[in-house]
């Protein structure tokens, strides 16, 4: 019995050890979301946006800050992770769900039906704060998966002696501003890819992200663009402007990207636009 108690000693902590990578990434989601329901979307975010962490409003702004200047209100915001995926060091993570709005509270019929992007990294205690989280919203989807999942095999561990994200991607937004965006992400989007576009569902493939952004007009991204980067995942967020074909302004607004690298290279595996609204005429 002694030798049995002893070996279940060292059976738990290797279990533990070999959680997967995302679970506590999901754990973090879902503390957060019952942060929420129990203190108010202003305290939730308050409390698991990092100090630093960012949202659009519609520009970047410090998260915490802009939080703490809005009242309390009755809006209820829930949500559910369905991807997630962790650097191989573990420092940082991104993770994408579904959400529902209801501006008026739990009563409220007008449901506004989105998807977000929020970017972790780990803190000095060992948790995870956002820091960045954005959006979109879209029709009412088909169905919202409650399970989630991280990519089937893990990348290969980054080369010390490689390039950068940062560096690697000078080439797609060169590409992206000179040939137009869809021959930039084609060389540049993973198989896994995650695009997100305003008024549309994502697409979670890059069969389905190249059928999304067929249409897209070029794509000038800002010049200064300040990579945050650990391990084998990369991300990077700023402004862009978007024209049509005789150059004339249809958009603009600002972009998150998630580079990773996989067999030496740098690729997109999540890419979301957060356009600013239309000034009327």
């Amino acid at each position: 019995m002694r030798i049995l108690i002893l070996a279940l000693l060292f059976i738990l902590p290797a279990a533990a050890i070999a959680q997967k990578p995302g679970q506590k990434i999901f754990d973090t989601e879902k503390a957060f979301e019952k942060h929420v329901a129990e203190k108010g979307i202003r305290g939730g975010f308050i409390e698991y946006l990092s100090p630093v962490g960012v949202i659009f409003q519609p520009d970047a702004v410090n998260g915490r800050e802009a939080w703490t200047k809005r009242p309390e209100s009755p809006a209820i915001l829930t949500w559910n992770p369905v991807w997630i995926d962790v650097a191989n060091n573990g420092a940082i993570a991104y993770s994408v769900g579904n959400s529902r709005y209801m501006a008026a509270g739990k009563t409220d019929p007008n449901i506004v039906y989105g998807h977000y992007i929020s970017i972790w990294m780990k803190q000095a205690d060992g948790e995870y704060r956002a820091e960045l989280d954005a959006g979109i919203s879209h029709e009412k989807p088909a169905s919202e998966p409650t399970e989630w999942k991280s990519p089937e095999s893990p990348a290969k561990a980054s080369d010390p002696a490689s390039m950068s994200a940062a560096d690697a991607s000078v080439e797609f937004y060169a590409t992206a501003s000179e040939d137009g965006p869809l021959k930039a992400y084609r060389s540049f989007m993973a198989d896994d890819v995650i695009v997100m576009r305003e008024g549309k569902l994502p697409a979670f493939d890059r069969k389905s992200a190249l059928g999304l952004l067929k249409d897209t007009g070029k794509i000038e991204f800002s010049k200064r663009k300040l990579f945050t980067e650990a391990g084998d995942l990369g991300y990077v967020h700023g402004p862009y402007v978007m024209t049509d074909k005789t150059g004339a302004e249809i958009e603009r607004g600002n972009f998150v990207q998630v580079w990773k690298m996989r067999d030496k290279k740098w690729q997109i595996v999540a890419d979301l636009l957060v356009p600013l609204p239309s000034k009327a005429k």
